[in-house]
Formats: C-alpha cells, sequence, structure tokens
C-alpha cells in the first residue's frame, strides 16, 4: 500500500468516534420526524394494515378485522373513512406511538448526558424496530398481491414491505449505540 492511501486510511480510522454518534443522530432523526407523522392523519391511516394484523398490537384498535374496507391513499379525504378511523383508535394510538417514538429518540441522544439512559434508549430501539420487522411476517400487504402478474408473494415485497426491511438498519444500528453505551457505564463503574 503506498503511503498516501496508509495515511487516508489511518485518517479515516481515527474517526472511530464518530460512527456511534452519527449513528444516534440518524436513529433519533427517524424517530422524531416520523413519530411527528404519527399525529397527522395520513400516517395513521398508512400504519393501519401494519397494527391491525399484529398481535402485539391489534387490540389498541376497536375494529381491527375491518380495515381493508377503510383504507384511504396518502392525502386523500374520505370523510366516511376518517370517521371510522376516528372510532377505530386509528389515530389515538397513533397518537400514542408518536410520543413513544419521540421519547426513544430523547433518550437516545441523551447518551452525552447519561449513559444508561443512552443504554434504554438503544434498547428501546431495538425492540420497537423488532417489532416492526415482524410486520413482513404478519401483514398481507407487505407483500405484493396476486393480481395477475407472475411476481406476487414472497420474495417480492410490495412498497410497503420494501420501507419495514429498510428497518433492518435501525436494529443493526440500535445494537451498535446499546454496545457503545454499556461499554460506557462498564468503563465508568471501573474508574470507582
Amino acid at each position: 500500500m503506498n503511503a498516501t492511501a496508509r495515511h487516508a486510511l489511518t485518517t479515516f480510522v481515527r474517526t472511530e468516534r464518530l460512527g456511534p454518534n452519527l449513528m444516534r443522530i440518524a436513529i433519533a432523526i427517524v424517530f422524531l420526524w416520523i413519530g411527528a407523522l404519527k399525529f397527522v392523519p395520513f400516517e395513521a391511516d398508512s400504519i393501519t394494515p401494519f397494527v391491525a394484523n399484529s398481535p402485539v398490537m391489534s387490540f389498541f384498535y376497536n375494529h381491527p378485522d375491518e380495515y381493508k374496507a377503510h383504507l384511504t391513499h396518502e392525502g386523500q379525504l374520505v370523510p366516511e373513512q376518517r370517521e371510522w378511523q376516528t372510532a377505530n383508535n386509528t389515530y389515538g394510538f397513533s397518537t400514542g406511538l408518536g410520543i413513544v417514538e419521540w421519547t426513544i429518540a430523547l433518550l437516545v441522544l441523551s447518551y452525552p448526558l447519561s449513559k444508561k439512559l443512552g443504554l434504554l434508549g438503544a434498547f428501546l430501539s431495538f425492540a420497537t424496530t423488532l417489532v416492526t420487522l415482524s410486520f413482513l411476517f404478519t401483514t398481507p400487504e407487505a407483500w405484493v398481491p396476486a393480481l395477475g402478474d407472475a411476481q406476487h408473494g414472497f420474495p417480492y415485497l410490495s412498497g410497503a414491505g420494501r420501507l419495514v426491511l429498510k428497518d433492518t438498519m435501525m436494529l443493526a444500528g440500535s445494537w451498535i449505540i446499546g454496545i457503545d453505551a454499556a461499554k460506557a457505564i462498564l468503563a465508568g463503574d471501573q474508574k470507582r
């Protein structure tokens, strides 16, 4: 390896501490932004298939088995569907989920002030992401439906399924920041 390449790699390696910190910021941005959207009807409507089909979450809805007849497209206002979603507790659940997502973001960002709170944020981010990834197994809308084309079902992810699959990166990132926080906690205990 030539000297320039070695110097570039050595400089790059010195930025190692940036990795977990950038990951914390990235995770927090996702939870803050998507958490904020949970207060908006179109986002609440869009998660309805995931929640209604989830054995872990469907009990939050009053009528999870009826959701297919009440779906709307993003940006579409259908007053009757909005009324049904309200009666279903779609918006109440989504608001609560938004608050949870904001809390996770703040816990993740609290790492510089409290390693233990940062670790809790990493754990909650990891757990939330596991639940989200479970939608690949519980939500029919995660897969391309059989509407006549040859490519449908597994392994053909729909737009919703592709969006969920990206959470594997969040899962890995949560693990990384969790390990980083645990190391810092252990290092702090050794100094005492």
